[in-house]
């Protein structure tokens, strides 16, 4: 298993081989993710404790313990843990350099 750490919290790599990618995010109350979107990875995104806000373009959507929501290549979103801390499960595809960030709470590359 590999820790990557992040700003928001931390990410736990459980699987990764050439056909997907699986992760736990943790993410602390208060803190965001990028703005941002996928030119190929596609996602998966399994809430598995915690309330948060999925920020889309069409709109906010609060995400609740036990929903899940398909995140397809070129769709903006952006996680926030705005009620507490928030534990996600996310299977995507293999391409974890594939991130194009919109906005950045921490000052991170676009």
């Amino acid at each position: 298993m590999k820790i990557v750490q992040k700003p928001w919290g931390y990410e736990k790599w459980f699987a990764k081989c050439g056909k997907y990618v699986g992760k736990i995010l943790f993410i602390k109350k208060g803190h965001r993710l990028s703005k941002q979107y996928h030119k190929i990875k596609h996602e998966t995104i399994y809430t598995m404790k915690g309330r948060y806000i999925m920020e889309l373009k069409t709109g906010k959507r609060v995400m609740e313990e036990g929903s899940v929501i398909t995140v397809p290549p070129k769709r903006i979103h952006r996680m926030y843990a705005k009620f507490g801390d928030v534990t996600l499960v996310e299977v995507s595809t293999p391409e974890v350099w594939d991130v194009v960030r919109l906005e950045d709470d921490y000052g991170r590359n676009k």
